[in-house]
C-alpha cells in the first residue's frame, strides 16, 4: 500500500497488490498499539464513486446536492465536487468550504431556517444567489442584505412535522401571503423545497401531499410573475439501493404529473447519507469494563450464557462521533477486531458505553459480542454521515484521525469518470506503508 499526499490535510492511501480495507484498518491499530490507542476513522472514497453510479443509474432526473453538514471531511467535498454534485450549506464556513474546492456559485444553496446576518452578507459577497427561506422575518433580512437572491420556499410536510417536535416551513395556507410579500420587498422567488424523512412509512402518502403543495406554490409564483423553476425534494436518502428504488417508484408518476420535463422544472435532492454512510468506518478502543450477574429468570430463552452481563466502556461516545444518538437515530452493533476468534466463541448480553459515565452517553443498549478486554478494538461501519466536522471537535482526543483509502481500480475508474482530482495529484510523495 502506498500513501499519497496531496494536500496538507489528508492523504489518500492507494491500495495495491490485493491489498483491502481490512487490512489498512489492520495497520492504523497495530500503529496505535504502540502510542495511546486512540479512536479514529478510515474512509472508502471508491464508495463515493459507487454511490453516485447507483444515484445516475436508478434516479437520473434528480439532481444531487450534497448536504455538507452530513460530512465537511475535505476529501468527501473534493470527491463529490469533481462529480459535478452541487452543495447545500447551512453557514458561512461551510459556503467557505465548498467555494475553496472550486465549487461554481451557482451550485450552491444557502439553507438553514435562520440565518445570520453575516451569513446572508458572505452569500451576497461571494454571488451565491440561491436561498432557502421559510417566513417573513427571513424574507425582510434577505431583502435587506441581498436583493438579488434567488429565493427557494421552505414547505412543510405531513411527514416531516410527525418526525419531529418543531415544525420548519410555512403551511400551504400561508404560501400567497409570503410570495405577495416577496413581490413586495423585490425579491426573486425561484421554486420551493421540502423534505421527506428516511423514517416515513408511506412513501407514496407523503410524497403525493408534498407533491401536491409544490405545484399549487409554483401556480401562486407564476401568477404573481415569478420565474418558478426549481424544485428541491430534499433528503431522506438511507445509502439503500433498495430504499431509493422505492423512492424512485413513489417519485416518478407524480412527477411526471406535477413536474414533468417538459415544463422546464430543474428537480434536485440531497442524498447526504446516501453518498456517504457507507464510506466510512470507526474504530475505537474498549478501555473500561464492568461485570453484571443475573439471575436465571432475567433472561430471554436464546441467552445461553451463564446470565453475565458485560459493560463496556469506549474511548468515543455520544459527545463525539455518535452523536446521532442524541438525536433518536440508532447505532447499529459493532463487529470485534480480532484476529483469531473462534466461529464458537460464546456471546454475551452486552451494552457499550462512551467515556463520560453520563447516563446519556449510552451508544448501544444492547448487543450480542465474545467477552472482550480492555485494550480491544471495535469497528462501527456506516459512520460516514454522523457529521465528520465534529470529530475533531467533539472527541475526547485533541483530533480524531481520518485515514483515506482507494484501490486502484476504483481511482482509475473515478479518473474514467472524469473526476478531476489532477492539480491535487501533482505533488504526491509515494511511501511506503
Amino acid at each position: 500500500m502506498k500513501g499519497l499526499v496531496d494536500k496538507p490535510n489528508y492523504i489518500i492511501e492507494l491500495l495495491e497488490g490485493g491489498v483491502t480495507l481490512e487490512d489498512v484498518i489492520d495497520g492504523h491499530i497495530c500503529e496505535q498499539a504502540l502510542v495511546e490507542k486512540s479512536a479514529f476513522a478510515v474512509g472508502n472514497l471508491g464508495a463515493l464513486m459507487r454511490q453516485h453510479t447507483c444515484w445516475q443509474s436508478i434516479v437520473p432526473q434528480l439532481q444531487p446536492y450534497f448536504p455538507v453538514k452530513c460530512n465537511s471531511s475535505p476529501a468527501v467535498i473534493e470527491v463529490l465536487a469533481s462529480l459535478g454534485l452541487g452543495f447545500v450549506c447551512a453557514s458561512k464556513a461551510e459556503v467557505s468550504l465548498v467555494l475553496e474546492h472550486g465549487v461554481p456559485p451557482e451550485s450552491i444553496i444557502l439553507s438553514s431556517v435562520f440565518k445570520q446576518l453575516a451569513h446572508i452578507k458572505h452569500a451576497a459577497k461571494n454571488n451565491i444567489q440561491h436561498l432557502v427561506c421559510e417566513n417573513e422575518a427571513e424574507l425582510s433580512k434577505i431583502a435587506r442584505l441581498h436583493p438579488n437572491a434567488k429565493l427557494l420556499l421552505q414547505l412543510t410536510t405531513e411527514a416531516h412535522a410527525a418526525e419531529t417536535s418543531m415544525a420548519f416551513g410555512f403551511s400551504l395556507k400561508s404560501c400567497r401571503h409570503l410570495l405577495e410579500k416577496a413581490k413586495e420587498l423585490g425579491v426573486q422567488v425561484v421554486g420551493a423545497t421540502f423534505h421527506i424523512p428516511s423514517s416515513c412509512q408511506d412513501l407514496q402518502q407523503a410524497y403525493t401531499h408534498a407533491l401536491s403543495d409544490a405545484r399549487c406554490v409554483f401556480d401562486m409564483g407564476v401568477d404573481l410573475g415569478f420565474n418558478m423553476n426549481i424544485l428541491d425534494i430534499g433528503g431522506g436518502f438511507t445509502g439503500s439501493e433498495f430504499q431509493l428504488k422505492q423512492v424512485e417508484s413513489a417519485l416518478r408518476p407524480l412527477l411526471d404529473a406535477y413536474f414533468p420535463q417538459l415544463s422546464g422544472v430543474q428537480v434536485l435532492a440531497q442524498p447526504g447519507s446516501f453518498y456517504v454512510a457507507s464510506a466510512f468506518t470507526l474504530a475505537v478502543n474498549v478501555i473500561g469494563k464492568k461485570v453484571v450477574t443475573h439471575h436465571w429468570d432475567a433472561l430471554s430463552h436464546d441467552e445461553k450464557n451463564d446470565g453475565t452481563e458485560f459493560l463496556y466502556y469506549m474511548n468515543e461516545g455520544v459527545y463525539g462521533p455518535f452523536s446521532r444518538k442524541l438525536l433518536g437515530n440508532t447505532i447499529a452493533s459493532p463487529s470485534v477486531h480480532k484476529h483469531a476468534l473462534c466461529t464458537d466463541e460464546a456471546v454475551y448480553p452486552s451494552s457499550l458505553w462512551g467515556p463520560s459515565l453520563d447516563q446519556l452517553d449510552q451508544v448501544v443498549e444492547r448487543c450480542l459480542l465474545p467477552e472482550l478486554g480492555v485494550g480491544d478494538w471495535l469497528l462501527f461501519s456506516n459512520m460516514g454521515a454522523c457529521g465528520l466536522e465534529e470529530f475533531d471537535c467533539l472527541s475526547t482526543s485533541s483530533q480524531l484521525p481520518v485515514y483515506y483509502t482507494i484501490s486502484t481500480s476504483d481511482w482509475y475508474e473515478m479518473q474514467e469518470a472524469g473526476v478531476a482530482l489532477d492539480s491535487a495529484m501533482k505533488n504526491f510523495s509515494i511511501t511506503k506503508w
